[in-house]
């Protein structure tokens, strides 16, 4: 490498095509890749990631990174993406090789002991990989290097620049609003039935209106596609090749609708950066919250508001009319929005959904720092599951063994996705000072307004800021629940006939 800036960008593109090519053949492993490609497939990630950090920690990338940070001539950009790429590479090369392959391989065991542990039902099963990857992660939090708070090291990983002393406050208040706002639904005088249970929905009639919701939130099908998966998702190569996936239940077509429109949410930022940014670091949201703010405006403030089915109802019931006969948009509206304290959190409702991502970023510093024996966590788990939410899970596979972030050892990733749905109710609230009429645009189905206004003030700024700094520029403040609170006592003071 020379030190200039076109050698430096190409070093950029290059490791960025490698992404490309990682996230290419992740989504073929979700989607159609052969069963028996297993173990094929895992020689290949692990060649080609091997490759890319290989590339990314070189130590020549280091100096010419360190000699464009003192270019004053540089662009604002170009700075940017100095900024972004050494901030990356500073924290793989403080993890030592070793601690990488026993990670991967922690978690490979973990993963093993984790669906044993479920098939069984016994947390215990699974303790001693969770013990081992607890281990390792502080471990490479301290490797990472921190102030006295090792969260805060695993939590950069997925939130840049967050940290505990600035979350806990805010997850803290939003779990003390939200506990009596769940007591007083269910002490509400108006219910909410259960309207769709008992009713089927042709598999081809869900995939095809899917896709007439793509086609009006204004995702491009010719930058991308969707597919099918077990678990939704969304990847791709590059901007104008991004992969959404949804997941169709004939028995329930609310998993495809909320798929699809959440996984479009992340697709339409994906497709959405700015040109001169592909191929570059910037080509990226800067944070994972930020990410799942777009993912949660589009399925929840937009697509279960009352405008959204006011228009897009008639056209369901067109494609269901048997299914859906007798249930009117008021009733189908209701249903969708339907509050009930659950044991599963990707089942929650909006309302109680961040208690559960709570109780687990609340269990994940006590892990970390090492102050819940292991043996105590399902117990634990459950107390909290009925402190919070009123229920308490019947076994440990509806409990604490729900969700494989842990055998993944992704400790700090939990509570981006509650910041996404903070930063959503912010980011819609500036939306509508800015377009007026937006509810009644929506009610005509006209969404390409939203999209055009998160494209100019999200998605085109890619990772020129960091995530609060992005929404305090947009919003006007920075990490807040206030809009998120003010949105929801609106919403379900009205669906459920009680102040919030």
């Amino acid at each position: 490498m020379d030190r200039t800036f076109p050698s430096l960008l190409a070093r950029m593109q290059e490791l960025k095509d490698l992404q490309g090519v990682i996230g290419l053949a992740t989504w073929d492993q979700e989607t159609y890749m052969p069963a028996k490609a297993d173990e094929a497939r895992a020689h290949q990630l692990s060649t080609l990631q091997g490759i890319h950090h290989e590339r990314l920690v070189d130590p020549r990338l280091g100096e010419v990174l360190a000699w464009a940070a003192e270019q004053p001539e540089l662009g604002e950009d170009p700075r940017a993406m100095v900024r972004v790429l050494t901030h990356e590479r500073d924290r793989a090369v403080r993890v030592p090789q070793a601690l990488v392959k026993a990670l991967a391989e922690a978690q490979s065991r973990a993963l093993v002991a984790w669906r044993q542990a479920r098939k069984e039902k016994r947390f215990a099963l699974f303790q001693p990989a969770l013990a081992r990857i607890l281990e390792l992660r502080r471990e490479q939090a301290d490797a990472y290097g921190h102030d006295g708070e090792r969260y805060d090291a695993l939590l950069e990983g997925y939130e840049p620049g967050m940290r505990v002393a600035r979350l806990t406050p805010v997850l803290t208040a939003l779990r003390d609003a939200l506990i009596p706002m769940v007591a007083a639904i269910a002490a509400a005088p108006r219910k909410v039935p259960e309207l769709l249970a008992g009713r089927r929905f042709e598999a081809e009639a869900q995939w095809r209106f899917t896709l007439k919701l793509l086609e009006a939130m204004g995702f491009d099908l010719e930058a991308g596609r969707q597919d099918r998966s077990i678990h939704p998702f969304t990847g791709g190569t590059h901007p104008r090749d991004v992969r959404l996936t949804t997941r169709i239940d004939e028995a329930n077509p609310l998993n495809a609708l909320f798929s699809t429109i959440h996984e479009a949410g992340h697709g339409l930022y994906e497709q959405g950066f700015s040109e001169p940014h592909y191929r570059t670091p910037l080509a990226a949201a800067p944070s994972m919250g930020l990410h799942e703010s777009q993912s949660r405006l589009w399925e929840n403030v937009v697509g279960r508001s009352l405008a959204f089915w006011e228009h897009f109802h008639p056209a369901l019931k067109e494609a269901f009319p048997q299914a859906l006969a007798g249930v009117d948009v008021g009733g189908f509206h209701a249903a969708v929005n339907r509050v009930t304290p659950s044991f599963i959190r990707t089942e929650a409702d909006e309302v109680t959904y961040n208690l559960h991502i709570v109780l687990r970023y609340e269990m994940e510093l006590l892990l970390i720092h090492d102050e819940l024996p292991l043996e105590d966590v399902p117990a634990a788990w459950n107390e909290r599951m009925q402190r919070y939410l009123g229920v308490t899970p019947p076994d440990d596979v509806e409990g604490v063994l729900q969700d494989i972030h842990w055998a993944w050892g992704e400790f700090g990733y939990f509570p981006t996705y509650s910041l996404g749905n903070l930063y959503s109710a912010s980011l819609y609230r500036a939306a509508e000072r800015a377009l007026p009429d937006l509810t009644d645009r929506i009610r005509r189905g006209e969404l390409l307004p939203l999209t055009d206004w998160l494209r100019t003030h999200i998605h085109s700024q890619g990772f020129r800021l960091p995530a609060e700094e992005l929404i305090r520029q947009v919003t006007g403040q920075g990490l807040t629940d206030v809009d998120f609170l003010q949105y929801l006592r609106g919403k379900y003071s009205a669906l459920y006939g009680t102040s919030l």
